[in-house]
């Protein structure tokens, strides 16, 4: 049986998650990263994605999460999302709200470079997100 380590995912509504997990594949702002046991401590913002989490049991899961943090210390791994889903739940519909929310704030950034790259690295991720998850 390989070595297992605590991982708790929290969305703003609930705890959705409190087990030990062997691995957690995590959709980092700068690209994905694994986490196993051990893994050195670091705090990383999340881009919207797909947590990939094989289980204590050998078993795994996706859940889609829509920006937040995730922070690996000594004790584990907490992700605290914005949004959190299991990848089953996410529709159509859901990743057009989520665009279009996205195409809003790109627009509420006006002229300020800062917020605009932001906002459009936000949209494009989403979208990119949505051409994966939903193809056709």
């Amino acid at each position: 049986m390989a070595e297992t380590f605590q991982f708790d995912l929290v969305s703003p509504e609930k705890l959705l998650m409190s087990d030990p997990v062997e691995e957690v594949i995590v959709p980092g702002a700068d690209g994905q990263f694994t986490v196993l046991i051990g893994h050195a401590p670091f705090l990383t913002t999340l881009k919207p994605g797909v947590l990939d989490i094989r289980n204590a049991d050998g078993t795994s899961q996706r859940i889609y999460v829509n920006g937040g943090f995730a922070d690996v210390n000594a004790g584990g791994l907490t992700v605290l999302a914005e949004q959190a889903m299991p990848l089953e739940e996410v529709n159509a519909e859901i990743m057009a709200l989520q665009i279009t929310d996205a195409e809003e704030d790109l627009a509420d950034a006006g002229d300020d470079a800062e917020k605009r790259a932001v906002a459009q690295k936000q949209l494009d991720d989403l979208k990119d997100i949505q051409r994966w998850l939903l193809p056709g």
